[in-house]
């Protein structure tokens, strides 16, 4: 009964979305990636294994509290639809269970910075990426306006080992551009 989006569906939606940036043409496969996307997200290429930089964690409902205040009892609702046979006009209906508006999700982005000279090039292409998140969606009926976005509040912090803070107040400034 409380709503979560998976940080693995989060990642793929956002590497896809970088892939149609920086890559030049389409590739076969998300290990021919461009280079920026291989070292960020990782790759299993055969002879060129790299693991991934960035962990996504699952999102959890963080203000379901303030939705029960606002009189929901649900934090889910129901959306009823219809396909229309176009030769019979014939209605299918069909439900979608889709998260309430004005839920508000936590998320917890982990990189590993194995080198100091590449770290604002890697916020960079994250903050691209959550960028073009917000003009997306996430999850399914996109069309619909289904899935919309929108980042606050975002920040970076070393939590182990030692980052100059040179590299964490520039990561800190791509990430308050972010928000739309």
């Amino acid at each position: 009964n409380l709503p979560l989006l998976p940080g693995s569906s989060f990642k793929g939606k956002v590497r896809a979305l970088l892939a149609k940036q920086y890559n030049e043409e389409i590739a076969a496969k998300p290990d021919d990636d461009h280079e920026r996307l291989t070292r960020l997200f990782g790759s299993a290429k055969k002879g060129a294994v790299r693991p991934s930089r960035i962990i996504f964690s699952d999102m959890v409902l963080s203000n379901d509290e303030e939705l029960h205040r606002r009189g929901l009892n649900s934090l889910t609702e129901i959306k009823f639809e219809n396909t229309i046979n176009r030769l019979t006009a014939v209605a299918t209906p069909r439900q979608i269970e889709r998260v309430v508006r004005g839920s508000r999700f936590s998320i917890d982005l982990m990189y590993e910075a194995t080198k100091e000279n590449e770290i604002v090039e890697d916020f960079e292409t994250l903050c691209d990426g959550l960028k073009l998140l917000q003009y997306d969606y996430l999850g399914g009926h996109g069309s619909r306006g289904y899935g919309k976005v929108r980042f606050a509040d975002l920040s970076a912090d070393a939590v182990a080992g030692n980052i100059d803070d040179v590299y964490i107040a520039e990561c800190n400034k791509l990430l308050k551009e972010v928000g739309i």
